[in-house]
């Protein structure tokens, strides 16, 4: 070795250590996606931003132990809700006081949630499709709603009454979300199949889809299927919302065989797994 690069090499692992105490995901200039069950994801950007999208834990046959109890995710500086359903918001609340940050969602949903007291207006800004929001900064990530085929409707026991009582939850969304080195997901909520999807996908060219396929309330294997081939056309599609319920037949199987060609495009991933990009 000339002894000239010595003390660049020196220099080099000094900056590797310091990278590492700055986050894996921030050292590698990844992004991590973590499945936790139906639509629930833990994304950590190249940055190291952690946003949480729809998380339904603690109740979720699916999730595994080890993520029930919420503290389990670690730190999170954003939770992002695609529509009003429980098994969408359950503990999105309860994650936004815990950690003091923002909860995003449909217009209508946020405004739900001020009303009724579920959270403090601070804490439940209100977004809907087609906005685009940057909430780390203008160097930062960005999140667009866009639309999803879907309702939402967000359910709220009275505790006055003890009764359950239905309330406006807003148009459901989906969202794409970019990294801060132009990655894009594409985690698209609970929907049918719908023809705007091409222009989601001609206008946004997600790399990643987060795509429900489990049928009955979303995309059948074959609709969503269609939607990879035809519309959205991404590098990665990683099936989500599916046999968590009896209602939810859809399988990973079932999507990788109607995708035929474009089945190396599908992710299969467990609850719990997590893959890197």
């Amino acid at each position: 070795m000339h002894p000239l690069l010595r003390p660049l090499i020196k220099v080099a692992v000094a900056a590797s250590v310091l990278l590492g105490a700055l986050g894996a995901a921030a050292q590698s200039g990844k992004t991590e996606v973590l499945w936790l069950g139906q639509a629930a994801v833990r994304i950590t950007t190249p940055g190291g931003k952690v946003i949480v999208v729809d998380p339904w834990l603690r109740t979720n046959p699916k999730t595994p132990a080890s993520f029930k109890n919420l503290e389990a995710l670690g730190k999170v500086d954003l939770v992002l809700v695609t529509h009003g359903h429980f098994d969408h918001v359950a503990d999105a609340p309860d994650l936004a006081r815990m950690h003091k940050i923002p909860l995003y969602g449909p217009a209508g949903l946020n405004q739900t949630l001020s009303t009724l007291g579920v959270l403090p207006v601070e804490l439940s800004p209100r977004f809907g499709k087609g906005g685009t929001i940057m909430p780390f900064g203008p160097n930062g990530v960005k999140i667009t709603a866009t639309r999803a085929e879907h309702s939402s409707e967000f359910v709220w026991k009275n505790p006055a009454t003890t009764k359950d009582e239905v309330h406006v939850g807003g148009e459901p969304v989906g969202f794409i979300i970019e990294m801060e080195n132009g990655f894009k997901i594409y985690h698209m909520g609970d929907t049918g199949l719908f023809g705007d999807m091409k222009f989601i996908g001609e206008y946004y060219q997600p790399d990643l889809v987060l795509i429900p396929i489990g049928g009955h309330f979303v995309m059948s294997p074959a609709d969503a299927a269609y939607a990879v081939k035809n519309y959205l056309k991404p590098r990665y599609a990683l099936p989500i919302h599916y046999g968590t319920i009896p209602v939810l037949r859809g399988t990973p199987e079932e999507f990788a065989a109607a995708l035929g060609g474009d089945a190396g495009k599908m992710l299969k991933v467990s609850p719990g797994e997590k893959v890197d990009f």
